[in-house]
Formats: structure tokens, C-alpha cells, sequence
């Protein structure tokens, strides 16, 4: 295996807009009241994940670097019902259309195995996961229909509230409905996803999950102190739990305010996990086209240089192989 690879557990770019259109714009048609049927209707068919202006792009991806990316389909609070499913497969279709017009350089993988045949192929290795269980519409058996559509991790909440759970803006936990959908999740083989999710709602799942979960781009709240951070007890846990964790790259989630973000406010966090115990945890996950990213890390390009900035810093090439791929790629093969 090549060592220089990287698995990026988050990005938003699959639900890229098209040109002209504005989330702003959408949600007032939302509140409204009009359809999501009806605001998608027509919209041209984008390859959204080879945009060149985009921070992930499948054309952007630095030569000879092994690169797996987890597409999300991000759902935003205001989708809730009917209108949550029909985002969600609109998007989904997308996703399996460009796999097709792209299949030669881009594969659609589920688990480790997957992953290292792509890039044995010389392929990118796209991973389908939803932000938000929205989608699921407060009904169990929607589980299993995301499951055979592929998705492979859902992140439970987004900012508010949806059927299963709330985000770090609210106070509210797991719902009934919730702790079921996560047993159900671990039963179809589907990854949950605790980033957005807030303190009480983590407490709750820790009652309830039985598989190792992930959070797939949160950082180490003692070293920036978000709610979307992670607290020491909860890193503690996750280790002790074999789970998998991805550095965000958030100006706000890297340093308290936001301004003026270096390389050196990311290693801080990854210094903490690693005080922390986190040595076989730790990944990275980007938020790539979702977030305010500082420029030290905002192309893939420079994320690439992220190996070599590890090692610079001391870090033991093993361990920057741990970070960049390896303890992601070993979370997909036992999960």
C-alpha cells in the first residue's frame, strides 16, 4: 500500500447548487411552503463532485495520493417528512449518476476492503453517507432502504432537531423513535455519526449503542470550546469504544473566534487527542464545501501536505499514516 493515502470522512460537495441559486433562496420557498418535488424539478444535472471551483474535486486530486472520500448528503433542518426523502433521493440518483459517468476513475465502495481494491485500481473511493436522519422520516423501515441504497454512515442531526435526535443548538436527546433507529442502524450495518450532536443526545446514545460509531468531523473541545467539539470525557469514551473520529477543519471549530487559523491551531487538536489516547481514532474530516475553511487547508492539495506536515512536527510516519488513512480504513473493514 502506498503511504501516502487519505480517507476523508465529511464533505458537503455532492449537493453542490447550481449556479445562480442560494440555500437562502431555497429555505424562504421552503418556509413558504413550497414543495421540495417542486424546487427540483428541472434543476440541470451537475457533476457536482468534479466542479472546479469546489474545494473537493475528483480532478483536484493531487497525483499519486490514494484519496477515499465520504459524500454526504447534507439535509437541512427545514426538510422534514416527505420533503426529507425527496432531497435525499434526488441527491442519491445524482450520486449514482456520476459514479456511472465516472466509473473510471471513481467507484462507489462500502467497507475497507472495497476501499483498498479502488485505489489498488488506481480509483477514488466514494463512500455515501447522510447528514441528518431526516431522511428517515421517523419510519424504522427507511433504515433499510438507505442501507441497500449504500449509505453507509448517517450523522443522527444536523444544528435542530429531527425525528431521532437534536443537534448542539438545542437541549433535547435522543427521541424514542431514535434510540430504535440506532439499533437499527447498527443492525443493517449502517455507521452512526454523533458530530452535531449534542451533549445530552451523546449521553443518551452511550446508553444504546452497542458497535463502535464515528464522529466524522468534530474536533477537541478543550482545545477550542464549540458545542460542536467534542468534550475529554466523550474523546475518552469513543476511545475506549474503538470509534473513529475526523479532524474538522472549521475556522470556529479549530480556534475560539475564528480568525486568523494556522496549521499550528490544527495540531493542537491533534496533539490533544493523541494526550487523550486517540493514537488508533484519530482521522480527518474536512467538511469540505459545508464550512469557512482557513486557507492553510483549503484545497486537497494542501490537505495532501498534511503527511508531511505530521512528520515535521514529530510525529512518527506510522502515526501519520494512522491520521491520513489507515485507522479510518481499518474502522470500515471491522465495521
Amino acid at each position: 500500500m502506498n503511504p501516502y493515502a487519505l480517507i476523508d470522512l465529511h464533505c458537503d460537495t455532492l449537493i453542490a447548487l447550481s449556479p445562480g441559486q442560494s440555500w437562502k433562496e431555497l429555505k424562504q420557498r421552503l418556509i413558504a411552503g413550497e414543495p421540495v418535488s417542486a424546487l427540483l424539478a428541472g434543476r440541470p444535472e451537475l457533476d457536482t463532485l468534479d466542479l472546479p471551483d469546489k474545494q473537493f474535486s475528483l480532478s483536484q486530486i493531487p497525483r499519486g495520493v490514494h484519496w477515499a472520500q465520504c459524500c454526504a448528503i447534507f439535509v437541512p433542518d427545514e426538510l422534514r417528512g416527505q420533503n426529507a426523502i425527496d432531497f435525499y433521493k434526488f441527491h442519491r440518483d445524482s450520486f449514482r449518476r456520476q459514479m456511472a459517468a465516472h466509473s473510471g476513475r471513481a467507484v462507489q465502495c462500502r467497507g475497507g476492503a472495497e476501499v483498498e481494491r479502488a485505489w489498488d485500481e488506481g480509483k477514488t473511493a466514494c463512500i455515501l453517507t447522510v447528514e441528518s436522519a431526516a431522511p428517515l422520516a421517523g419510519r424504522l423501515e427507511r433504515v433499510e432502504e438507505l442501507a441497500r441504497d449504500g449509505v453507509r454512515m448517517i450523522t443522527l442531526a444536523w444544528n435542530g432537531e429531527n425525528e431521532v435526535a437534536s443537534g448542539n443548538v438545542t437541549d433535547h436527546g435522543l427521541s424514542d423513535f431514535g434510540r430504535e433507529a440506532v439499533r437499527e442502524m447498527e443492525r443493517q450495518g449502517i455507521i452512526v455519526d454523533v458530530s452535531h450532536l449534542n451533549d445530552r443526545g451523546f449521553a443518551d446514545l452511550l446508553e444504546v449503542a452497542e458497535k463502535p460509531f464515528a464522529a466524522s468531523h468534530s474536533n477537541a473541545r478543550s482545545a477550542c470550546g464549540h458545542l460542536r467539539n467534542l468534550t475529554d470525557g466523550q474523546i475518552r469514551e469513543m476511545v475506549d469504544r474503538k470509534c473513529l473520529i475526523g479532524l474538522n477543519y472549521s475556522k470556529g471549530f479549530l480556534k475560539d473566534g475564528g480568525q486568523d487559523v494556522v496549521m499550528e491551531d490544527l495540531f493542537r487538536h491533534v496533539a490533544r487527542f493523541l494526550e487523550l489516547g486517540a493514537e488508533q481514532a484519530l482521522a480527518l474530516g474536512s467538511d469540505f464545501d459545508g464550512t469557512d475553511v482557513p486557507p492553510c487547508l483549503d484545497s486537497m492539495e494542501k490537505v495532501a501536505g498534511l503527511y508531511g506536515y505530521f512528520l515535521q512536527r514529530g510525529l512518527s510516519p506510522g502515526l501519520a499514516d494512522q491520521i491520513m488513512w489507515k485507522n479510518a480504513v481499518d474502522f470500515f473493514h471491522c465495521n
